[in-house]
């Protein structure tokens, strides 16, 4: 049954499939979270979120799905233009897309549904990923650096769709009555959570932290954690 007011339909298609989203209206009281949790999440590549308590997420698999999608253009782009070949290749390039979107949206939507039913508030780093997910190639007056690590980055960034999963987080803690935090990500991979001696030395590579003050040791995406 649908509650409430319906104020509109919008139709969508995605793929080969369908969809009808509807928008009601209804009164709604104040909601309490039932936890009184506190937790601190790093966004990482090498881990999809890691938790200040320890646990994490592995990242999002679609390389299977990427690699059919790499083959089928390379024989799309031998078939003529707008021919039926073409055009069922085409399609299916088109699914496949649709299906690694789905594969997304649906595992992110079960860690942020687990995570905002067990914590009244999650805080994160205040990431603008608009910026980071910027192309490195520069302009003609100044070349970018390191374009090929850069662009690979970026696709990882996007692909993990963590704009996306900040968003589920923060709607989902409104429905629960909880809030998501953001905190400023300055020196969050460089401080010691122990000591607090800070230091770029301290990150010893993508996936290690050593204080060189105290010598506490730890993955970096936890530090990360425990400090955000």
């Amino acid at each position: 049954d649908i509650i409430g007011n319906i104020k509109n339909v919008t139709v969508s298609k995605s793929g080969k499939f369908w969809f009808a989203s509807l928008q009601v209206e209804q009164e709604i009281g104040s909601p309490t979270h039932p936890s009184t949790n506190v937790i601190g999440g790093d966004l990482g590549v090498k881990r999809l979120f890691t938790l200040s308590n320890g646990e994490y997420f592995e990242p999002i698999n679609t390389d299977k799905l990427t690699a059919k999608i790499k083959r089928l253009q390379r024989k799309l782009a031998k078939k003529i233009r707008f021919s039926n070949n073409w055009k069922k290749i085409k399609q299916k390039i088109s699914d496949l897309h649709s299906k690694i979107a789905c594969v997304r949206r649906d595992r992110l939507n079960k860690i942020s549904t687990s995570l905002c039913k067990n914590h009244a508030i999650i805080v994160l780093e205040d990431l603008k990923i608009g910026n980071m997910t910027k192309s490195g190639k520069g302009n003609s007056e100044a070349h970018g650096k390191m374009v090929k690590q850069k662009s690979g980055l970026n696709r990882v960034i996007l692909n993990q769709g963590w704009g996306m999963f900040r968003e589920m987080l923060q709607y989902k803690q409104l429905w629960r009555g909880g809030e998501v935090v953001f905190v400023n990500p300055k020196h969050t991979s460089q401080t010691c959570p122990d000591c607090m001696h800070k230091s770029p030395d301290n990150r010893v590579s993508q996936a290690h932290f050593e204080c060189k003050a105290c010598g506490y040791s730890n993955n970096a995406d936890h530090v990360g954690a425990l400090n955000i």
